[in-house]
């Protein structure tokens, strides 16, 4: 088969695509031919890439112009399915990877003020944003949304067929992320930070602090404390953003010391083996990646009911799910429960997290390419 894939920014080393990168290596092993239409990328053997212009000087006009371009690549030449991974209008499949922007106005809405909910009205990038969903989700013959979640928003909001969903949740590497690599590093890790074997450590992971509701953890943690009397509780921070304003609130609420802002790290796995729970209150995500990395690696998993990744966690068994999004009492509560019984609770998550390898998933989507192109 000739098959086209559309990733705007396309590297085989990114842990969010890593299961791309798994399902590319199997299609090439059978010999397709293989095309990435991107704007930037990392070269692969075996890929034929092709360049799509786009205009950089806004969010809006590097989103509009990515699409036409592309568009206008992919109608040049002919080929059996068009996979795109991003908001585009010319494709066979969507992988909605992104969840329903809609959804997300919506619930992000009910943290804003009153003039911020006006301005998404305004803003031309969401305009355009949810006028490309709308055709997405109009005329691409297969839509894989990530979760049932998404499935189920996507039908709420635009009245897309069921049958025209497929479920694909995301898949991890299940020997890079596994609680085997305690033994070679969770003893190293805590030492380079001056974290005791004892102490209680919490891991967060996310990028875009705000959405993935790092103030909740924050707020949480004096009442966390007070709950787990005699123990050290300290609370890991890895992910790209700016961390004044957390900063300034955790020194405001005393718990200042009991944070680690530690960055983007490439040796993500070290530090899941270095924790003893990982907490992830997000506002909205299609499917946590880090979640699932998390569950792999033996963590039981505190997470919101608006994560795609929460329909994989069963309450009280590899973890819990938050009913109120934005409560820190409740997470609050909810840390201290699974601390109590965080190694158990780590191995059934480690046994769910089986059931969603890397290869599986890519196993998955490609068979409902093969099925794509055989219509």
């Amino acid at each position: 088969m000739r098959l086209a894939f559309v990733k705007k920014r396309f590297s085989v080393y990114g842990g969010a695509e890593q299961y791309l990168r798994t399902m590319l290596g199997e299609l090439k092993k059978e010999g397709h031919d293989l095309h990435v239409f991107a704007n930037r990328w990392t070269d692969e053997p075996g890929l034929a890439f092709h360049k799509v212009g786009v205009l950089p000087m806004t969010s809006f006009l590097s989103v509009l112009s990515f699409n036409k371009n592309v568009a206008s690549g992919l109608k040049k030449e002919r080929f059996d399915c068009i996979v795109s991974f991003e908001r585009t209008e010319y494709q066979d499949i969507y992988r909605a990877g992104d969840g329903c922007h809609r959804a997300w106005l919506d619930i992000r809405g009910e943290a804003e003020p009153l003039y911020r909910r006006l301005s998404f009205s305004l803003n031309p990038l969401h305009r355009y944003t949810l006028s490309l969903e709308k055709k997405i989700f109009d005329e691409t013959p297969m839509i894989i949304a990530n979760s049932g979640m998404v499935k189920d928003q996507i039908i709420k909001y635009y009245g897309a067929p069921a049958d025209r969903i497929a479920v694909a949740h995301n898949g991890v590497d299940l020997t890079r992320f596994s609680p085997d690599n305690r033994t070679s590093w969770r003893a190293s890790v805590r030492n380079s930070l001056g974290i005791g074997e004892r102490d209680r450590v919490l891991l967060f992971v996310g990028t875009g602090f705000r959405r993935k509701g790092l103030h909740t953890l924050i707020r949480a943690l004096p009442e966390t404390k007070r709950s787990i009397k005699g123990e050290k509780l300290v609370a890991l921070v890895l992910g790209k953003g700016d961390s004044t304003e957390y900063r300034e609130m955790a020194k405001k609420i005393g718990v200042e010391e009991n944070l680690f802002f530690l960055g983007p790290q490439s040796n993500i796995e070290r530090f899941y083996s270095a924790a003893d729970l990982f907490v992830l209150p997000t506002l909205y995500d299609p499917f946590s990646n880090a979640c699932l990395e998390a569950m792999a690696s033996g963590l039981p998993v505190i997470t919101t009911r608006n994560n795609g990744a929460a329909e994989i966690i069963e309450q009280g068994r590899e973890g819990f799910v938050m009913n109120s999004v934005s409560d820190p009492s409740e997470l609050a509560g909810k840390i201290a429960l699974a601390l109590t019984d965080a190694e158990s609770m780590g191995r059934r998550a480690r046994a769910k997290a089986e059931a969603f390898s890397i290869d599986r998933a890519a196993d998955q989507f490609i068979g409902l390419i093969k099925q794509i192109a055989g219509r």
